[in-house]
């Protein structure tokens, strides 16, 4: 019997929706799964045929740590996804990959330690998003560039230059680099979509409603509450769903999911690439956790 880990979190175990039906899943199969925190000290990884980072969201803070911990582990054991990916995907930074790959992604701008954080607002506010120039928007988001669950993420307006300038100056203090994005309206009405991969296929989508509210701070748990439930993609969202998850580099990932908005012009844009930690919200496709089961069982054989 194959020994599973199902790497989480203290604090986020109570929260994740996805252990309970994959647990189960996985028992049906025949594999001995269990939850394990991925900074539990007596943990022994090398005991597992497999390790499968899940609901480790409070890696954030400490991200230094939690990749040299995926990488001792996938030195003694498999580990999903690999350590290239959660090295890569943990740091939004892929956008401007993707980007540059041909994929439709939010327009983006990067602010690093030490820049001109006025200028960079400036930029912004004017329309000027890294290597796209669109019209200058009425909103714009700023958030880490390593973040999780909307955590940090202001929703800001043009005359809230100084609450802009004080949230990002405070990220890059602590060592942050910052993306700017515009804000994208239709999101307001239409909601995220997230498509989920399994294995290399499509397994089904949900849509989010928004989570950025006006005036609202920011988010200050694990992440905020969210509204979620089964949504069909459109043969448009699919197109550019798929083009993220060809971008994905390496060998195919046991999972990802692709996070949508609705552009300008209503085009389905890329706003995340998720590969290390995201929920795949398997109580929206009642069969959903044993795709997941059976595509771990057949990559450990």
């Amino acid at each position: 019997m194959k020994r599973i880990a199902l790497a989480t979190a203290t604090e986020a175990l109570p929260l994740d929706g996805d252990m309970p039906p994959l647990l189960a899943a996985c028992a049906d199969l025949g594999l001995r799964a269990e939850a394990v925190c991925w900074d539990d000290p007596q943990a022994r990884w090398a005991d597992f045929d497999a390790v499968v980072l899940r609901s480790t969201w409070d890696y954030v803070p400490r991200l230094p740590r939690f990749l040299i911990w995926a990488e001792t582990v996938a030195r003694q054991t498999r580990l999903f996804n690999p350590r290239e990916l959660v090295r890569w995907s943990t740091d939004k930074h892929y956008l401007a990959d993707l980007a540059q790959a041909g994929v439709p992604v939010v327009p983006t701008a990067f602010v690093e330690p030490g820049e001109d954080v006025r200028a960079a607002l400036e930029s912004a506010l004017g329309g000027r998003f890294g290597a796209s120039r669109i019209a200058p928007p009425d909103e714009f988001v700023a958030k880490p560039a390593v973040g999780a669950g909307s955590k940090d993420a202001l929703r800001l307006g043009r005359r809230e230059g100084e609450r802009a300038r004080l949230h990002v100056e405070r990220l890059l203090a602590d060592g942050r680099s910052v993306l700017l994005q515009p804000y994208l309206g239709a999101v307001d009405e239409h909601g995220e979509t997230a498509a989920i991969y399994i294995d290399g296929r499509f397994s089904h989508a949900i849509r989010k409603g928004p989570l950025l509210r006006r005036g609202a701070d920011a988010v200050d748990g694990l992440f905020a509450p969210e509204d979620i439930r089964a949504r069909e993609l459109d043969k448009e969202e699919g197109r550019v769903a798929k083009l993220a998850f060809n971008a994905v580099p390496g060998d195919v990932p046991l999972y990802a999911r692709v996070d949508l908005l609705r552009g300008a012009e209503g085009q389905p844009v890329v706003l995340e690439l998720e590969l290390v930690e995201p929920s795949l919200f398997f109580d929206c496709d009642p069969g959903a956790a044993r795709r997941f089961a059976e595509a771990l069982r057949d990559r450990l054989g």
